[in-house]
């Protein structure tokens, strides 16, 4: 299982040098997870930079995809996560997420930077 990280998915929609890296991982759906947590980020972050048509239009693609929810469980173990690597929330929810349920993490967020099963591209 794969899971791409918000920086991945924005990279991704602004076909940016490092898409390349993420479309093959996202369009393979049926090993393709998404957080609840990177629902959240990337619409606000393109509701911000464009509109809302173009965010729920970036929803409705990710949505394609497996949605994990946070559950008890996975905040409890965000929290642990976020303390002993001393990293924020939101990816400390995307690192428990992905552990939850066995999948890879590719990002270019340097927070995930060095952690064990995740795909780091340099932006």
């Amino acid at each position: 299982m794969n899971l791409v990280d918000s920086s991945g998915w924005l990279e991704y929609f602004a076909d940016g040098k490092n898409a390349k890296h993420f479309a093959p991982i996202i369009q393979d759906l049926e090993n393709l997870v998404v957080s609840t947590i990177n629902l959240y980020e990337i619409y606000k972050k393109i509701i911000q930079q464009r509109d809302e048509n173009s965010a729920i239009q970036a929803i409705a693609i990710m949505q394609q995809a497996n949605i994990v929810e946070v559950t008890p469980q996975i905040a409890v173990e965000a929290a642990k996560i976020s303390i002993e690597n001393e990293i924020p929330m939101a990816d400390s929810l995307i690192i428990a997420t992905a552990r939850s349920v066995n999948a890879t993490i590719w990002t270019q967020d340097s927070d995930f930077k060095g952690l064990e099963n995740v795909m780091f591209f340099k932006k």
